[in-house]
């Protein structure tokens, strides 16, 4: 929606993105360019990652929004020499255009206001960041409806990722982008040999049940901000320093909002006879964890 979009200013004084329509506010805890820097870089250890990485590191950027996680991971490895694909999804440019008009009041687009301008009016874009290669793309795309295609298509030209980070508005808001459907065609696209490793800022317990039906190891991730915890999932479980074990299974059947979303509609309910087999059959919970 045009003019969606405002400035808000957090308590630590700093300014982030309110969008109207949804209610929330991005980055509302630390600000964006320490939060992102530390949900999306830090946990999932991309800088290491790239390090060891022989071609190119790809992350799938989930809700590029006002590109603080994206910016955050460009400025985190431009001392370290390879190549960054960077694949951005997003329904709408506005947040990045708006964010881009107001970069001095942001900040967290220091260096890159470019790079964010181009890409603004190209789909992909290329350019050394200090000693990075970086490639760039930007889909304008109702994500789940992009990854269904691509499931279907016999010949899938982007690469899979190495990491992703899932940064869409939250699943009261937002249903469509948590759906367990969503969830099953993302851990299909991953390559299984390329371990690939996801981080959110949700601790829910019906999304974490949610990751776990669609295939995806899971564990509690480091505090953040207003959240005391938060989630990775990942499709090798070594990429998980704290994985979720039988004391929280234990307490997500005695949760009131565990079931997963199967259609884009925001329900809370406690997890069905069928989820909770499953459950117990994942290998998370038959490995002694």
């Amino acid at each position: 929606m045009p003019g969606d979009y405002q400035l808000a200013t957090l308590a630590n004084g700093g300014k982030t993105l309110f969008s109207a329509s949804y209610g929330e506010k991005m980055h509302p805890g630390l600000g964006p360019a320490a939060e992102a820097e530390l949900l999306y870089v830090r946990q999932l250890q991309i800088c290491e990652r790239l390090k060891n990485n022989s071609g190119e590191f790809v992350i799938w950027d989930i809700g590029l929004g006002g590109a603080a996680n994206a910016t955050a991971v460009l400025r985190a490895t431009k001392e370290i020499p390879g190549t960054l694909r960077l694949l951005s999804f997003d329904n709408t440019a506005e947040p990045l255009a708006f964010a881009l008009k107001n970069a001095n009041a942001l900040k967290y687009l220091d260096g890159y206001e470019e790079q964010i301008e181009k890409l603004l009016r190209w789909p992909c874009i290329e350019f050394q960041n200090g000693v990075s290669s970086v490639h760039w793309e930007f889909y304008v795309e109702d994500f789940p409806a992009w990854l269904s295609v691509r499931e279907q298509r016999p010949k899938k030209l982007e690469p899979s990722p190495h990491a992703i980070f899932y940064d869409a508005f939250s699943p009261a808001k937002n249903p469509a982008m948590w759906t367990l459907p969503v969830f099953e065609n993302l851990f299909r696209a991953l390559d299984s040999a390329r371990p690939c490793a996801l981080t959110t800022y949700s601790r829910s317990t019906l999304l974490r049940a949610t990751l776990l039906l669609a295939g995806f190891f899971v564990g509690a991730g480091g505090a953040t901000g207003m959240k005391e915890e938060t989630t990775v999932a990942a499709n090798d479980l070594g990429l998980i320093a704290a994985p979720l074990g039988q004391r929280w299974l234990e307490r997500a059947l005695r949760s009131d909002s565990a079931e997963p979303l199967r259609e884009p509609v925001y329900t809370r309910a406690k997890l069905s006879s069928a989820t909770i087999e499953k459950l117990r059959q994942h290998p998370q919970f038959n490995s002694g964890i």
